[in-house]
């Protein structure tokens, strides 16, 4: 990772923050309260991860940033709808989020639900809207694969198997192999998507679709791990909310069927699986290499 991959991360941050605040700012209509709800839990800062790795898959075929930026703000939208639900009382009971209370905390736990619904619909608003130069057949598998990533098969059934575990105690002692299954539909499947997603905007052939997922799965294994990893040894005023809570909770997590060595070891295996994802688009690839390092190499 280098000093140029931050600053290209940073650009790319500071320009989906903006695309986004537009999109709040143009619905005047949106009871005031709960526009400023929607503020809170979408103009957070963040790394915005998600959309820079739509962006820069896309640019490995020539795709403008103007052109990726819809379906990488959709997406930012999706996932900050899933933070802000992640975080409710009844889910992780969460009150810290990139150093700020998270909604329900500044708000309350109703305001919270509608905005989650309100950030998620709004994902397939701006992901469903033409594009110049998109072909609508482009944008309707854009669509299609947004709602897969993010529904039961997806995101949301990470979801409920790391909370069937958590509160209801079903699997009693998950495996391996369900901690796996979780955290590849919790956090994988989004991140998957938004490589895929790149090359779909770039009309990529199934040969360089299936390196672009293929990186996006191990992408999302090495993100989850360092997660974990975090809330373990990081730090509460760097990593912006608290620490020790999967432990304290007794979460399901591979570093904690592992071990923290272990863990780590698994963390550079998907790491280099990731490098080795990308290898075929030679010296285009350099950003999303630098990419997989640093999601390994996070501190926050």
């Amino acid at each position: 990772m280098t000093t140029e991959f931050v600053a290209q991360l940073q650009l790319l941050a500071d320009r989906t923050e903006a695309v986004l605040a537009r999109e709040i700012d143009s619905m005047p209509s949106v009871p005031p309260r709960l526009a400023d709800a929607m503020r809170h839990g979408l103009l957070a800062g963040g790394k915005r991860f998600r959309p820079f790795l739509v962006v820069k898959c896309a640019q490995l075929f020539g795709v403008a940033e103007a052109t990726a930026m819809p379906a990488a703000a959709a997406l930012e939208c999706l996932h900050s709808y899933s933070l802000v639900h992640d975080d409710l009382p009844a889910m992780d009971n969460d009150k810290l989020r990139r150093g700020k209370p998270t909604v329900w905390a500044e708000f309350d736990d109703w305001t919270a639900i509608l905005v989650g619904d309100a950030l998620l619909t709004l994902a397939f608003e701006i992901i469903s809207r033409p594009v110049s130069g998109t072909a609508p057949e482009i944008q309707s598998k854009l669509v299609s694969r947004l709602a897969v990533a993010s529904g039961a098969v997806g995101m949301v059934g990470g979801q409920y198997l790391d909370l069937s575990s958590d509160k209801r105690g079903e699997p009693a002692q998950p495996d391996d192999a369900y901690i796996r299954r979780m955290q590849g539909m919790k956090t994988g499947a989004l991140l998957k998507f938004a490589c895929e997603a790149g090359g779909i905007l770039g009309g990529a052939d199934e040969s360089q679709l299936a390196a672009l997922t293929d990186y996006g799965t191990h992408i999302g294994l090495a993100f989850q791990i360092s997660d974990d990893l975090l809330d373990v040894e990081g730090d509460p005023e760097v990593v912006g909310k608290a620490t020790g809570k999967d432990a304290d909770a007794g979460k399901a997590t591979l570093v904690g069927i592992l071990g923290i060595d272990q863990a780590r070891a698994e963390l550079a295996a998907a790491e280099a699986s990731a490098l080795a994802a990308v290898a075929e688009f030679g010296e285009r690839a350099e950003i999303l290499k630098q990419a997989a390092r640093f999601v390994s190499s996070r501190k926050s």
